[in-house]
């Protein structure tokens, strides 16, 4: 309705070309230009369509999908999970003083749209349920001394992902100025054979930085630093990095050449290219029966003896007591299970001791405990002849302290001191010894959604608690098995749940692994990928053994899959994997329960 003019009242008509010119004249007579109000208004918003991936916006749970997509070919997909509400957002420079409109389309149940730091009144909209594309928008007006606010998005807690997509900033711009200077001091501070840590000295008025690997950017950190992974072993790669304002990107610097290492895992040369490992019960006995070393088939490539256990959850003293007779009928002599790991061994094969397993938690928390550790595992090795260690902490072992965050440089002194421990042993025994490790998937796939207490507190420490000691002894490695069984449904880099019981499981678990992932969400914190010759899927042997048994037929699909990029099903990998090293089951004992039922499939598949 007209403020001028009242209902039913004619409006006086006039030409526009008229109009138009008393209108230029007026205005020309009182020295006022006749160009519009609104002419310096313009979307702030970067990447708001999302089709440069997540460039310009810091996400939790976040990631890009080609579908559903509003316009163009991407948009964002936000999965709330626990605490995390998948929050993505990005800070703008606007002008104090002025009005804007923040505006966006989504779709999902209870999803918001929103801006903070206005100086005044943070604005938000929201939807309770979008079944298509639903428009939000909102309007504010900044504070006499704002000059910067942060748009958002996010879902809620425990609801389903979200989308959304075309978000604009409409309002008056602000002059950019200059591109910041060029950066300096870029220089490497670690190198591993698959990954290299970059840093570079700050630069006056960035609000970024691109990060370039052979003239293609590939990371856009906020800070002074990032860490490449995905990267081939002994490869010369050329880096360079720019400093990134509202007014562009400067040059780039002067190239940096890093060149990684050759690959170490322990001397998985010592293995053949596909091997299966299996746990054999050497110290207790269960409805599986006892197993003889010496009847274990040749097909068996790795034997870890369980188990080592320690004297009490925090001595660090590891104690390896065999089975007695009373409690294994048929149980070998000291001197015939003696000599039987020296037959394996003539025979190529390798025999470790694992340390932990169910009943078995060892929490190395003081000096002392790691010292004890080292000094009995070194005796149970020295004993036996022993050809490496097997990591099985389960339980209560690992857990994170409230401020340990940071995966790269854990500070909670369980995970230190096993850190040291297995380095100390690593160095006394040499290149040939051999480190396995067997994590459940709580300690490790589950750090791409959680990680340690979280920000806010109250999540499990023990979530992602591996992942220290897994990075800081990668390039020690010789395997890692993760357990791929007795485990809840695990969120894959697909942003999907995936749960126990086919292939799928086992192919996302893995895929993960091998492609690496950001840890909690955060994009700047990557756990680099493991080279798949580290790399064997834990699978119980039969349906007595654990929960997550797959039939022959499943375990096929997963290596077809991971090795062939066939019969992958609704789940795409990241890669193919030919050289992956092959399998881990739980147990020796309850595969010759099932008549080597998961044996002689891997034997089929591996000739």
């Amino acid at each position: 309705m007209s403020r001028f003019f009242r209902p039913g009242r004619p409006r006086p008509r006039v030409r526009r070309g008229l109009l138009a010119l008393l209108t230029t004249a007026a205005l020309a007579a009182s020295g006022i230009s006749a160009v519009s109000s609104h002419a310096a208004d313009t979307d702030l918003a970067r990447n708001g369509g999302f089709e440069s991936g997540l460039n310009n916006w810091t996400c939790s749970g976040g990631t890009t999908v080609n579908t559903p997509v509003r316009s163009g070919t991407s948009a964002l997909r936000g999965t709330p999970a626990g605490s995390d509400n998948a929050r993505c957002s990005q800070t703008v420079t606007v002008q104090p003083n002025a009005q804007y409109t923040l505006s966006g389309h989504v779709q999902g149940s209870y999803v918001y749209l929103g801006v903070s730091g206005t100086g005044t009144t943070d604005a938000y909209n929201w939807t309770q349920s979008a079944s298509t594309w639903q428009q939000l928008s909102t309007t504010f007006r900044t504070g006499a001394a704002t000059t910067r606010v942060t748009v958002y998005t996010h879902g809620w807690y425990g609801t389903p992902a979200y989308y959304a997509d075309d978000i604009t900033l409409i309002g008056p711009g602000v002059d950019p100025g200059q591109p910041p200077a060029v950066p300096t001091g870029l220089r490497s501070t670690a190198v591993t054979s698959t990954s290299a840590a970059l840093s570079w000295s700050a630069v006056t008025g960035a609000t970024g930085y691109a990060l370039y690997r052979d003239g293609v950017r590939i990371q856009t950190p906020a800070g002074t630093s990032a860490t490449v992974a995905g990267l081939t072993p002994a490869t010369a790669y050329s880096f360079q990095v720019a400093a990134v304002n509202d007014a562009g990107e400067s040059a780039r610097s002067a190239a940096l050449t890093v060149t990684t290492g050759n690959p170490g895992g322990g001397n998985p040369g010592q293995l053949p290219p596909h091997a299966l490992v299996g746990y054999l019960h050497a110290s207790f006995a269960n409805g599986s029966g006892y197993t003889r070393l010496a009847d274990v088939p040749a097909s068996w490539d790795v034997i870890h003896l369980a188990f080592g256990e320690p004297t009490s959850v925090t001595s660090g003293d590891i104690r390896f007591n065999r089975c007695p007779a009373t409690e294994c009928p048929g149980v070998e002599s000291e001197a015939d299970f003696k000599a039987a790991i020296q037959a394996k061994q003539a025979a190529g094969k390798k025999v470790t001791i694992s340390i932990g397993g169910q009943n078995g938690q060892v929490q190395l928390g003081t000096t002392a405990a790691r010292d004890a550790f080292v000094t009995s595992v070194s005796r149970i090795i020295d004993e036996y002849g022993l050809d490496g260690l097997d990591i099985d902490f389960e339980g209560h072992s690992l857990s994170l302290n409230t401020n340990d965050t940071d995966f790269k440089n854990p500070t909670t002194p369980v995970i230190v001191n096993l850190i040291s421990a297995v380095k100390t042993l690593k160095a006394r025994y040499g290149p040939d010894f051999i480190l396995t490790m067997a994590p459940e998937t709580f300690f490790v796939q589950l750090g791409y959604q959680y990680y340690g207490t979280g920000p806010w507190g109250g999540q499990d420490p023990r979530a992602g608690a591996y992942l220290p000691v897994i990075h800081a002894l990668r390039d020690d490695l010789t395997l890692l098995h993760v357990q791929d069984y007795n485990s809840g449904p695990i969120m894959g880099l697909d942003n999907q749940y995936h749960s126990m019981g086919g292939a799928d499981f086992h192919i996302a678990m893995t895929d993960m692994l091998l492609t690496g992932f950001p840890v909690a969400g955060n994009q700047n914190n990557v756990f680099p990928p493991l080279r798949p010759d580290q790399i064997a899927i834990g699978m119980p042997a039969s349906v007595n053994a654990g929960n997550g048994y797959v039939s022959p037929a499943e375990v096929t699909k997963t290596l077809d899959c991971l090795t062939k990029k066939t019969n992958c099903g609704s789940y795409t990998t990241h890669g193919t994997w030919p050289a992956l090293r092959g399998l881990m089951t739980w147990s020796i004992n309850w595969d010759r329960f099932a008549n080597w039922e998961f044996q002689r499939n891997f034997d089929s598949y591996f000739p």
